[in-house]
């Protein structure tokens, strides 16, 4: 932090709590950066924070490119505003991978929510690595939550496995979609569509309007097709105008019916306790892959054995054994 590096994990996390926006933002770069010390003084305001975390909507927001997530998540976002909420947008953006930088670049694309007091808005770059940015942007939120920020959302930037990602970090998971038909399942593949609470058909306006209805029309014989990922709610198809803002009541109103129909079954809850406990694993996991990586004996057969198995001199399971009982020797050392 600039002004604020004397200040201690308990003063950051207390100018949190009070809406300094400039401190939130701060203590995220602390976060992401690759220094231990740095990251380390993150953790130790976010962990000062836990107590007053946990209290928002969680809504994760992914969809194919030109859809117009920017569009559609601006007029959610103003919407929202409009009603008393403070919303804060956080981007699983998977980088550049010319510059490694992150792929949002700016603020510019929602320039209106960016410019409003209750709003907060931070891309998260990963520098390629998908486990580290959806770690980042879990973070991110539960500082958001002890910051005031009452509806989280969670974009996907990146395509794959970033959606998969971000289900398992958000309440509600939604799906955008183009005007069109048939083949236009359109890049959004059929995994994705089994994870959405609701489908939202965008841009239904104009001569697409039409378009739009049909689309939706479409995607609800689809998703008729699959079985439910939860039995207390069944996903719906929506149709919007982020342009004109027509729709967006229809979008927050099934969040809203969402999280009702989900707290009277005890299933939000088990469903949050279930996604900390698999966030801790992967945490886990992580770690121990840096430390048998970086471990000497381990880094000083890794070359010669991945030698061997590419000429198909070794299979790559003996490879993987030998390399596993020099971290075992290591480590017992």
């Amino acid at each position: 932090m600039t002004r604020g590096t004397h200040r201690s994990a308990s003063e950051a996390a207390d100018a949190i709590r009070q809406g300094d926006r400039r401190v939130l933002a701060q203590t995220i770069t602390l976060l992401e950066s690759k220094r231990s010390d740095q990251a380390s003084r993150g953790h130790d305001i976010l962990e000062a924070l836990v107590a007053h975390t946990g209290n928002s909507i969680r809504v994760g927001i992914t969809g194919p490119p030109g859809v117009g997530k920017s569009t559609f998540i601006e007029a959610f976002g103003m919407f929202l505003l409009e009603r008393g909420h403070q919303v804060a947008v956080l981007a699983v953006d998977p980088s550049s991978p010319v510059t490694g930088g992150s792929i949002l670049g700016d603020k510019t694309r929602m320039e209106r929510l960016a410019q409003q007091e209750k709003a907060f808005i931070r891309p998260s770059p990963s520098s390629g690595s998908l486990g580290g940015v959806a770690d980042r942007t879990r973070e991110a939120m539960l500082l958001c939550e002890a910051g005031g920020y009452d509806v989280v959302v969670v974009e996907t930037v990146g395509i794959g496995q970033s959606e998969v990602a971000v289900h398992g970090m958000v309440d509600f998971f939604l799906v955008l979609l183009q005007p069109g038909a048939g083949d236009e399942l359109q890049g959004i593949k059929k995994g994705v569509l089994e994870l959405a609470d609701t489908l939202v058909v965008n841009k239904a306006d104009g001569g697409q309007k039409d378009a739009a209805e049909r689309s939706a029309g479409q995607h609800r014989q689809a998703l008729s097709l699959l079985r439910p990922q939860s039995p207390n709610w069944t996903p719906r198809v929506l149709t919007v105008s982020s342009v004109e803002g027509t729709g967006i009541d229809g979008v927050w109103h099934a969040i809203l019916e969402h999280l009702q129909a989900l707290e009277a079954s005890g299933e939000h809850q088990s469903r949050r306790r279930e996604q900390a406990r698999a966030w801790m694993w992967s945490l886990v996991e992580q770690g121990l892959h840096r430390a048998f990586r970086s471990d000497p004996a381990v880094a000083a057969q890794i070359e010669g054995l991945e030698r061997e198995v590419l000429a198909f001199v070794t299979t790559p399971s003996a490879a993987a054994r030998k390399l596993l009982e020099a971290f075992g020797r290591s480590s017992a050392g």
